[in-house]
């Protein structure tokens, strides 16, 4: 299926910006408070988005094209507001924490329990549906994360290492925050990231300056924003879109492999060579994510109407007239109705298949 092909290499391409960032992280933890560090990485994300989305705005202008981005409905206010809080504040700053006494490449991998946790959530919480392969490849997951988290501590005794704890605090709350996330995902990606970069990136530096630190030379500063404005920003950015497209606990899934690419990039930064345990996480991690790109979920399901607006093609679930003057062009964006239709085809639980089973 080309859509989902797209949709998966999205994800995927917000996965490897996203792990990039933490051995940056951790190379620049030497010299930055965690908070200073995470608010950086945030505000460079917001102020970058912030230029992208003027610029689309004037470019919208120039060709007198109908902006059809608008601010987000009173509804979706609590769910983004929860999203910031988890995500843009309490996660960071447990990942700084933790990188301080964290192998790089070691925190990389652990970092993919995020799309464990945020599978959790979606499977229990928000009732997504769950396939036995799909549960099989969460599985492998854990596994992975448990035998890469348990190990020998500085004394000789076997036991969790202190930002082991911090890094699984981290990725708990960004399960919840990509579970939040999702409620808003059929709104403007740019604009979701934009606010919540700004305001995460705030709070966490005003809570560095609480706490003493110091504002790093304007090189450092510049390249921290435009670290994040990559790993955060067009990484979120990107992530919003799976979401929309693939559900919470797929997007998950394929975002597994971001530690992936992190652990890559840390090997160039601190070369050494990983113990058998990492070795033997990682093959139990790259089966989990491998059991979920293989998928299929196929069956004859029954959409109810829904109103709402997203970018979109005029493909099977997108049959309907407009109200407007429309130039042919494709993928746009505009509030849009969907009548009752039953068929039967490959799915994900996306913004049009979340139905029950």
């Amino acid at each position: 299926m080309p859509h989902r092909f797209n949709a998966a290499f999205t994800a995927l391409l917000a996965a490897a910006l996203f792990g990039a960032t933490t051995p940056l992280a951790k190379a620049w933890l030497g010299s930055l408070s965690p908070f200073m560090l995470a608010g950086l990485f945030y505000l460079g994300s917001g102020c970058g988005l912030a230029i992208a989305i003027f610029v689309r705005w004037l470019k919208g202008r120039a060709t007198g094209a109908a902006a059809q981005h608008g601010v987000f409905p009173l509804r979706v206010v609590p769910w983004l507001a929860g999203a910031i809080v988890t995500g843009g504040v309490a996660a960071p700053a447990l990942l700084m924490l933790g990188l301080q006494t964290t192998p790089a490449a070691a925190g990389s991998l652990l970092l993919n329990l995020e799309g464990v946790f945020t599978a959790l959530i979606a499977w229990i919480v928000f009732r997504e549906n769950v396939d036995v392969q799909v549960f099989l490849g969460m599985t492998a997951i854990v596994t992975g994360g448990v035998l890469l988290a348990w190990q020998p501590g500085a004394a000789g005794a076997a036991g969790p290492m202190p930002g082991t704890l911090l890094l699984l605090g981290a990725c708990a709350c960004w399960a919840v925050d990509n579970n939040l996330t999702r409620k808003v995902s059929t709104h403007d990606a740019m604009l979701i990231a934009c606010v919540k970069g700004l305001v995460a990136g705030s709070v966490n530096l005003a809570l560095a300056s609480s706490l003493g630190a110091h504002w790093p030379h304007a090189t450092t500063v510049g390249l921290a924003m435009l670290t994040g404005f990559a790993g955060y920003g067009v990484s979120l950015v990107l992530f919003v879109v799976a979401l929309r497209n693939l559900g919470t606990a797929r997007t998950g899934a394929y975002f597994s492999v971001a530690p992936l690419f992190g652990v890559a990039l840390s090997w160039l930064l601190w070369p050494e060579m990983p113990s058998l345990p990492f070795w033997c996480a990682a093959a139990l991690m790259s089966v989990g994510v491998w059991l979920h790109i293989r998928e299929r979920h196929e069956h004859t399901h029954t959409h109810a109407p829904l109103d709402h607006a997203h970018r979109h093609r005029h493909d099977a679930h997108h049959q309907h007239e407009h109200d407007f003057a429309w130039d042919g062009h494709e993928p746009h964006s505009h509030p849009h109705h969907h009548a009752p239709i039953t068929h039967a085809h490959a799915h994900v639980p996306d913004i049009h298949h979340r139905h029950s089973h």
